[in-house]
């Protein structure tokens, strides 16, 4: 019996992407999932963005939770779900019973974290499920060389993990995987506001502030927004402004952490990859990427150019694209 469909995920803490072979890219959505918590068990009543709708306004028999936690599974059975609504609505009504598919994973997980993200697939009906380690995908999803005998570096940063890896000759030569990406920012934003302001705000309203007046670097006309939280003192509603240089001093820890994997990688690089590097500069992809002025707080860092991979938020689904193309289930994969 022929393949139906061939399909690539980007797993991602924060969001998931779907792309069909010969489609390309046909679904973005958080990675969220809302529970009616009177049920036993807990019966799934939203995935994606009408759930993630729900975070913080939710009355107390809904919860709206992540399933996913720091770039690995945290509840089975959810990520489950969240695959299984999540690939129905990709294929509109083809047989997930025929499909291949391809998931990316951290470059650092464990062998039992691997198996529960193959298995998640598995039970959300898939056939035949591998998986690719999420700088490779995002490497050849940013159009590196990496058959080449050169050395190229990319550095994924998503919503749970920071993936820096270094490819010479379609393979890694060396890399670092940390659990600090686009959500421990929006903790420090929280924790900044409330610590400075003693204010309480959502990670909702963390994020916002993140994309709005977010920077990693100094920008030209930094300004300033209302925030709407809870007054710690009184608990009553209360309005604060809140400057970019708020922002970029709250994502300071984090932001060090992301530089120091990125010279911790390159310390390991073997010196004429290293060359090639310094020559080719260092490519940011993932969502993380979009943060203003990263890409100059790195180069500061480290001396080198820093360029950001054109579409960054799809660099890793796309790296899945271009293997299903090749059909190249097996690159880095586990199957069955």
């Amino acid at each position: 019996m022929l393949f139906s469909q061939d399909i690539g995920i980007d797993l991602g803490t924060a969001n998931t992407l779907v792309c069909v072979k010969g489609k390309g890219i046909v679904l973005r959505e958080p990675s969220v999932v809302a529970l009616d918590v009177r049920q036993t068990p807990p019966k799934v009543v939203a995935v994606g963005e009408e759930a993630k709708k729900m975070i913080g306004r939710t009355p107390g028999s809904i919860t709206a939770v992540r399933p996913l936690k720091d770039g690995v599974i945290a509840d089975f059975n959810m990520t489950s779900d969240m695959l299984r609504a999540f690939v129905r609505k990709a294929m509109a009504g083809s047989p997930l019973a025929r499909a291949r598919v391809m998931i990316s994973i951290p470059s650092s997980v464990t062998e039992v974290e691997r198996k529960a993200v193959h298995d998640a697939a598995k039970s959300a009906g898939a056939r035949y499920v591998s998986l690719i380690e999420e700088p490779m995908a995002a490497a050849i999803g940013a159009g590196l060389p990496i058959a080449e005998a050169t050395g190229s570096m990319i550095v994924d940063i998503g919503g749970g993990t920071c993936e820096v890896a270094v490819i010479s000759l379609g393979d890694i030569v060396t890399s670092r995987s940390i659990r600090v990406a686009g959500n421990k920012l929006d903790e420090a934003i929280i924790a900044y506001v409330r610590r400075k302001f003693n204010l309480l705000i959502g990670e909702r309203t963390a994020e916002d502030l993140k994309v709005k007046i977010g920077s990693a670097y100094p920008y030209q006309g930094e300004g300033a927004v209302s925030v709407r939280g809870r007054n710690l003192l009184d608990g009553l509603p209360k309005n604060v402004q809140i400057s970019a240089e708020d922002i970029r001093d709250a994502m300071q820890e984090p932001l060090s952490q992301i530089v120091d994997a990125v010279r911790t990688t390159l310390e390991k690089t073997p010196p004429e990859l290293a060359s090639d590097i310094v020559d080719r500069g260092i490519i940011l992809s993932g969502g993380g990427a979009m943060l203003r002025g990263l890409d100059r707080l790195i180069a500061a860092e480290v001396g080198i150019s820093v360029k950001i991979a054109r579409n960054p938020m799809d660099s890793v689904v796309s790296g899945t694209a271009v293997c299903l193309e090749k059909d190249s289930l097996s690159l880095s994969g586990k199957k069955n």
